[in-house]
């Protein structure tokens, strides 16, 4: 059917296109160790529930952000489990749900929640003085392509369905250049990770992807044997940076708390480095306006599917 991988991204909110909710990994601390290192016994406080959209595979993931959060508890002085799911869908059901108090979630997740239901965006990063991010279409390095056009007919790694620099941007492009994305790549395949879609290309096992910008330049930075071999052909105008995001379920004197935690950690010598491994300069208040080009991107695309 016609454009059917955009009708299903774009009807997320109906049970149809909804992916099921198996559990990745949960981690219960229900004893934690405290920002200066001493434990902590919380003698029966509510744990904190947070979860990681999966950006990156689920040991990067869980490596990347349990420091962070344990920080965050640590500093609220209650416990917390650490929720890892495989797809972007499920992470906003639990957000729904109010199965969590807060997340980390891309941005086009972000866009999908705000259109269905009240969250509170909590913070976002400032990353190099900014707070937006881009897309980067990538290609083996001995590929002869040279823009995305060159794509055409080659096979291309999508992250996921509700991810913005793995899917709805790649879509977009599609459309500009007034081609099918149902024929325009020989073969796709969702991989669920950004950092999958990147070895996949450095590996030659696909002849491109479209990834999240922040991630490459952190593996760029920190572990640059990952992107060997991976050339950059494009880049995005840019985009509102993937925000933390709390649950509307959440009791706004803990959302305020958290906030003030996450807007703190960079006057503290042990948060912000912790922030600073991520490439995270501070936490900020979000503005949700910074997202209006993804939700121009999607308005574009719904148009195009109802002509």
């Amino acid at each position: 059917m016609r454009y059917l991988v955009i009708i299903c991204m774009v009807a997320l909110t109906t049970n149809g296109c909804r992916q099921d909710s198996r559990n990745i990994r949960t981690v219960d601390f229900s004893e934690g160790v405290s920002a200066d290192g001493t434990e902590n016994t919380f003698s029966g406080k509510a744990p904190l529930k947070v979860a990681v959209s999966a950006m990156s595979s689920p040991r990067e993931t869980f490596s990347t952000y349990e420091d962070i959060i344990r920080y965050i508890a640590a500093r609220l002085d209650v416990p917390f489990e650490f929720h890892q799911r495989r797809t972007y869908i499920e992470v906003n059901n639990m957000l729904e749900t109010g199965q969590l108090d807060f997340a980390f979630i891309c941005s086009g997740a972000y866009v999908e929640l705000n259109r269905d239901t009240g969250v509170e965006l909590l913070s976002v990063p400032v990353t190099r003085g900014n707070t937006v991010y881009q897309a980067y279409v990538i290609v083996p390095e001995n590929s002869p392509a040279q823009e995305f056009g060159d794509l055409k007919g080659t096979s291309f790694a999508y992250t996921d369905l509700l991810s913005n620099t793995g899917y709805l941007y790649t879509l977009f492009r599609i459309m500009e250049k007034g081609e099918n994305p149902d024929t325009f790549f020989s073969s796709t395949v969702f991989t669920n990770a950004h950092d999958v879609s990147i070895q996949m290309v450095a590996k030659g096992l696909i002849d491109g992807a479209s990834v999240h910008g922040m991630i490459f330049e952190y593996l760029r930075e920190n572990k640059s044997d990952r992107i060997r071999g991976v050339r950059i052909i494009e880049k995005s105008e840019d985009y509102g940076i993937p925000p933390v995001v709390a649950s509307s379920r959440m009791d706004d004197d803990l959302i305020a708390s958290v906030r003030d935690v996450f807007e703190g950690m960079h006057l503290d010598e042990h948060g912000r480095q912790l922030i600073n491994r991520l490439l995270i300069e501070r936490f900020i208040e979000g503005n949700d306006a910074d997202y209006n080009g993804i939700r121009a991107m999607r308005s574009a695309l719904e148009d195009r599917i109802r002509e």
